[in-house]
């Protein structure tokens, strides 16, 4: 099912809320008393090295170094909502680069095709570096209990939605677009709310952070293009 667009009253609260969050993530972070995590296990990935993006925080340049050289800071700390919020992200950012991948050739608004082109660039380093950060812990894609559960994944949208919006172009293309973008967007601040709440992780909750910002922003001029 497709979720229905809900408008700049929606987005606002989304806005509002991740704000309250930051505000109470920066409080945290000075708490003497909070409790410790998991102790980590570092791994060198397999294979040859490759080159990664590493996002930069919010307003600075992402810079690129060989996988093998990322690694957790000694005496990094993380949990298992961290490792929780990397696993999942990284199939629910698939899913926004398999939609934003089907724009270029469909969409009928340059705002469209824009937008996709931003995900693109945006998220395609972000699932590399979700892996190089499962793999330095010595961590698989998926926990030892099974497969991934797109139940616990917000906004993710169902296979026969992502083939109707396949089989679409135009301005029906456009508005479903739109539609199941904007959702799937609202799922990932969802996560990302989460995780800056009870995650440990400092370049995670930085990265928590950006990616929550920046698809607010999106959902926003999504809602603004006329349709």
């Amino acid at each position: 099912m497709i979720v229905t667009r809900r408008g700049y009253t929606i987005a606002a609260a989304v806005a509002v809320a991740l704000a309250g969050v930051i505000v109470a993530v920066a409080l945290r972070s000075s708490d003497p008393d909070r409790p410790a995590a998991s102790p980590t296990a570092t791994a060198s990935p397999t294979g040859s090295p490759i080159p990664v993006i590493m996002p930069g925080r919010p307003g600075e340049s992402a810079s690129t170094v060989p996988s093998d050289q990322v690694k957790a800071p000694d005496g990094s700390r993380y949990n298992t909502l961290d490792t929780w919020f990397v696993r999942m992200m990284i199939p629910h950012h698939q899913q926004a680069l398999e939609m934003a991948a089907l724009a270029p050739t469909r969409a009928k608004h340059p705002q469209i095709r824009a937008i996709a082109d931003r995900i693109t660039a945006a998220q395609g380093p972000e699932v590399r570096f979700f892996r190089t950060w499962l793999q330095q812990r010595g961590l698989g894609e998926k926990s030892d209990e099974g497969g991934h559960d797109h139940g616990a994944m917000k906004g993710m949208q169902p296979p026969e939605a992502i083939r109707g919006l396949a089989g679409l172009t135009g301005d029906a293309f456009d508005k479903m677009f739109v539609d199941m973008m904007a959702a799937h967007h609202e799922g990932a601040i969802t996560m990302c709310t989460d995780v800056l709440r009870v995650g440990v992780d400092q370049r995670i909750q930085e990265l928590a952070t950006g990616i929550a910002a920046e698809q607010q922003a999106e959902i926003n001029r999504l809602r603004e293009i006329p349709l």
